[in-house]
């Protein structure tokens, strides 16, 4: 089944997919895709659901994140390695793990605002894991109990932040919007195997990565159960597993995002994204504290 939210930022509703591919609005059925409303036996109940009474969604309306009230968003680097190579670093022997901030997330097709002083802004189409059940020291034979479902991730990065500015990751990887969750929160019965996924970004037409989630280093239930020996994992997390080659910082010359070029970011079954690229301006800034709040 596909979920997703929609309606204005901040204001997002629940949404779902009924049989006939038509997007319905289920919001009288259940508050929003977020914590408790993640979990298997809920998703259960709308898959037993007909949603052929619930009202149609308005085509054309804005496309929020398609997991609300997001707790933690951890990502994997260098989990693809030919990636790792592009970027001229090791093939890890245990998963890098970084966070973005929450606040970083924005919809599918919401603009990407190139931060303040950014000069290296760069692309990373990834698989993203949302949890629907709470757990620590998962099994990894009992990971994908903990799976509400898969999703497209922009993990976008400024790289002068993350790689140059000394410290942790952490720096390039959060500005306000460098984290599109969606279209769809996907569930497993829909993917079958999440190893074996076609997963691509291009820009401006332009086909850049262009890999499958076949060539992970770490795949998906070991990810899950190497995460929760070091946090517990709830309800609402995401999981960005990492990208193929094909990203800016591995190019020759290096090439980075400008203000005014189009994304289209896509892995099957799963939807695709579309964004452009926006100069940052001090409005910016207010409108996402007033979101905040």
């Amino acid at each position: 089944m596909k979920f997703f939210r929609w309606g204005p930022k901040g204001q997002e509703k629940p949404g779902a997919v009924d049989a006939d591919g038509v997007h319905r609005d289920i919001s009288d059925l259940l508050p929003d895709i977020a914590g408790e409303g993640l979990g298997r036996s809920m998703l259960n109940l709308l898959q037993s659901t007909d949603l052929s009474v619930c009202p149609i969604v308005p085509a054309g309306t804005r496309r929020g994140p398609c997991v609300g009230r997001v707790g933690k968003f951890i990502c994997v680097g260098l989990n693809y390695a030919d990636h790792a190579a592009e970027s001229g670093m090791d093939v890890p022997e245990e998963p890098v793990l970084f966070f973005k901030a929450t606040s970083a997330i924005c919809g599918p097709d919401d603009n990407i605002i190139i931060p303040r002083a950014a000069t290296k802004t760069d692309w990373e189409v990834e698989l993203g894991v949302v949890i629907g059940k709470d757990g620590s020291y998962i099994d990894v034979e009992d990971a994908q109990d903990h799976i509400a479902g898969y999703c497209v991730i922009n993990d976008l990065s400024e790289r002068a932040f993350q790689l140059e500015r000394s410290g942790q990751w952490v720096k390039g990887k959060s500005a306000d919007t460098f984290g599109p969750i969606g279209p769809y929160l996907v569930t497993p019965d829909e993917v079958p195997d999440p190893g074996s996924l076609n997963i691509w970004l291009e820009i401006d037409g332009r086909r850049v990565q262009n890999g499958n989630t076949r060539t992970m280093i770490f795949k998906i239930p070991f990810l899950v159960s190497y995460i929760s020996q070091f946090m517990s994992l709830q309800a609402g997390d995401v999981i960005s597993t990492g990208t193929p080659p094909g990203v800016g910082l591995g190019m020759d010359p290096p090439t980075y995002l400008v203000a005014g070029q189009k994304m289209r970011v896509g892995i099957d079954g799963l939807g695709e994204q579309n964004q452009m690229t926006v100069p940052w301006k001090k409005a910016d800034t207010t409108t996402r504290l007033a979101e905040v709040s």
